[in-house]
C-alpha cells in the first residue's frame, strides 16, 4: 500500500520532561527539538505525504511520539493502552482523526502496547513484547486488525523499532544483537553494529529511508542497498528516548 498520509503533532512546552532514562536528558533543548520537528515534517512533505498536524498536549510531554498510540493495518486502526501510565491519554485528538479514515477499536485493561514495538511486514506483523507491551496487548491487536502477529520477547527493551526495521523489497535493517534471531532470517538483512545502533530506528516511505544524522557506516549500507537517504539531525528526540519512526503514523 502507497503511503499517502502522515499524522504529525510537534513537541509541547513540556517536551523537556520527557519519561526517558537517557544519560543526556537534563540537555533536551526544546528550541532544538521544535526546529528538528520541522525539519522532519517538511521532509515528509517533500516526498508527497499530507500531514494531519495535531496540536501539541502540554499535559503530555510524549505526546509528540504519535506512534505509540495506534497501529493501522488495512482499513482498521487499533488504538493502544500505553505502557506507562503518564502518556494515557495522548491518544483522544489521534483517535478522532482516525476514525475519519478507519475502523476503530481500543485496547482495554490489563492489556499495554504501544506503536513503537509493531513492525509492519508485507503478510504481518512482529510486535515486541517489552516495557511496554505486554501478551494481551499484542493478542488483542491480532484479533482485532485480523491479521498474524509473531512476537519478540525481550523486557529490557523499551521498543522493539529501536533494533529492527522492515525497509521494504524484502530487507530488513537491524541491530547486530538480533542477528540470529529465527524470524528474521527469511529476510536480507542490514546488520547494524552497536556503536551506530540508534539508526536503526528510521522511517521508509516508498524506496526512500529517513535516517537519523551522523552514523554514516548505517547510512552507506542502506544506500548500497539501492535506497536513496535523507539524513535528519534528531539529537533532541534521542534523548526522549525516541526516533524517527516514533513521530508519525504513516498510511
Amino acid at each position: 500500500m502507497k503511503i499517502k498520509k502522515a499524522i504529525v503533532r510537534e513537541p509541547s512546552l513540556g517536551f523537556t520532561q520527557c519519561v526517558s532514562s537517557h544519560p543526556l536528558h537534563h540537555t533536551v533543548n526544546l528550541e532544538k527539538a521544535m526546529q528538528q520537528h520541522v525539519n522532519y515534517c517538511d521532509v515528509l512533505s517533500s516526498l508527497g505525504l499530507d500531514l494531519i498536524k495535531l496540536p501539541p498536549k502540554k499535559k503530555y510531554p510524549d505526546s509528540c511520539f504519535v506512534e505509540d498510540t495506534a497501529v493501522v493495518v488495512g482499513n482498521k486502526a487499533f488504538i493502544t493502552r500505553m505502557g506507562v501510565q503518564s502518556r494515557r491519554g495522548e491518544d483522544k485528538e489521534v483517535e478522532e482523526a482516525l476514525k475519519e479514515y478507519f475502523t476503530i477499536k481500543r485496547a482495554t485493561e490489563p492489556a499495554t502496547l504501544e506503536g513503537g514495538d509493531a513492525l509492519h511486514l508485507p503478510d504481518r506483523l512482529i510486535c515486541g513484547i517489552t516495557q511496554r507491551t505486554n501478551e494481551l496487548g499484542t493478542k488483542q491487536m491480532e484479533e482485532w486488525l485480523q491479521v498474524k502477529v509473531d512476537t519478540i520477547t525481550n523486557p529490557n527493551i523499551v521498543h522493539l523499532k529501536s533494533y529492527m526495521k522492515y525497509l521494504g523489497n524484502n530487507m530488513m535493517i537491524i541491530s547486530d544483537e538480533y542477528v540470529d534471531h529465527p524470524l528474521l532470517q527469511e529476510f536480507d538483512l542490514l546488520v547494524i553494529p552497536k556503536k551506530e545502533s540508534y539508526s536503526v530506528n528510521c522511517l521508509s516511505v516508498d524506496n526512500t529511508v529517513i535516517m537519523s544524522k551522523n552514523f554514516s557506516y548505517a547510512q552507506n549500507i542502506v544506500i548500497e542497498a539501492g535506497f536513496e537517504v535523507i539524513s535528519l539531525e534528531m539529537s533532541e528526540f534521542e534523548k526522549c528516548q525516541g526516533a524517527l519512526t516514533c513521530l508519525s503514523i504513516l498510511f
